[in-house]
């Protein structure tokens, strides 16, 4: 390569995104794995209630598991290290960031990246998950919806984390947690399997455990999750003006932890809360603010009344 060749690969922007048959590879994996196999997972444990019925122990592991790797997803993949919401002490981000790998989304550094794209391309080309890039008709709105909701991940451009997650990549604990990804997947079905066992004493326990804090724990975040980036980029409502499609499903706040308001959130990305308003529920803020009181967590960027009122649309 001559000097004129490395002064110009120098002086190159560098590339958003990455796209290689290696990486093709891990997303057909991370998406056989964690994808298909939690749908696979429960069919298996509908099958198995005739072995074990469904009872206070299933339902137990089943909601605890969700709502931790759920708030581990919206409290600290997307409000913290996504967009920077607010800032906590070190062992409540790794914290944050170990609940959020066991929900199986994928790595919190990879995830951060995906989502920062979505928000720089959001309903244009360039976003890896619109529902609104399909065409028109009901043709291209089911096509979309699919793609949105599931069939994005088998294989999409991979964004360079470089390019947009180098505040993550400094930090040498951060990207040892996302070097851990699956084990830390591991660890979310290993401990409801575990703790099933020794609930009951019995086999059937452990697997009911891993059926129920396991595999369809991830499979209803994974669908919460994913309904958020087709069916509200489509339908609800719209009171903040924003140059995408997104909308607020209110209705779904308790369900989502508060990621269902999702027009307020494209509004206000630097927004902690995503109700906005104390009445609308919003249980990720909730346990912010309750990390705020107790000093765990600081510098809570609230989008001033002035700013609120000069995006409301009338």
């Amino acid at each position: 390569m001559t000097e004129e060749n490395v002064l110009d690969e120098a002086r190159a922007p560098r590339r958003k995104t990455i796209s290689s048959p290696y990486i093709h590879k891990l997303q057909r994996r991370h998406f056989l794995l964690f994808d298909v196999a939690p749908i696979i997972g429960t069919v298996v444990a509908l099958g198995f209630l005739f072995v074990r019925p469904f009872g206070w122990l299933e339902f137990s592991l089943l909601f605890a598991f969700w709502l931790v790797t759920g708030l581990g997803v919206t409290v600290g993949y997307h409000r913290l290290f996504t967009h920077r919401t607010f800032k906590a002490k070190p062992w409540v981000t790794y914290a944050l960031a170990i609940a959020g790998s066991m929900a199986g989304q994928g790595p919190v550094i990879s995830w951060v990246a995906l989502h920062r794209r979505h928000h720089e391309y959001s309903d244009r080309e360039g976003d890896p998950h619109s529902p609104n890039l399909s065409g028109g008709g009901l043709k291209g709105a089911l096509t979309g919806l699919v793609h949105s909701h599931f069939l994005w991940m088998r294989r999409h451009e991979y964004p360079n984390v470089v390019h947009y997650a180098p505040d993550l990549i400094k930090d040498r604990g951060l990207v040892k947690v996302a070097r851990l990804y699956y084990w830390w997947v591991g660890l979310g079905l290993l401990i409801p399997t575990v703790v099933g066992g020794l609930v009951t004493l019995s086999w059937q326990g452990a697997v009911s455990g891993l059926l129920w804090g396991g595999f369809v724990r991830i499979f209803v975040l994974e669908h919460i999750v994913w309904a958020i980036n087709s069916f509200l980029h489509m339908f609800g409502t719209k009171p903040y003006e924003s140059r995408e499609n997104s909308r607020n499903g209110g209705i779904f706040a308790l369900a989502t932890l508060g990621e269902s308001w999702h027009n307020n959130h494209h509004a206000f990305p630097e927004s902690p809360s995503f109700g906005l308003d104390w009445y609308r529920l919003d249980p990720g803020f909730w346990l912010i603010r309750i990390l705020s009181v107790t000093g765990l967590a600081w510098d809570l960027k609230m989008p001033s009344e002035a700013r609120m009122a000069a995006k409301r649309i009338a």
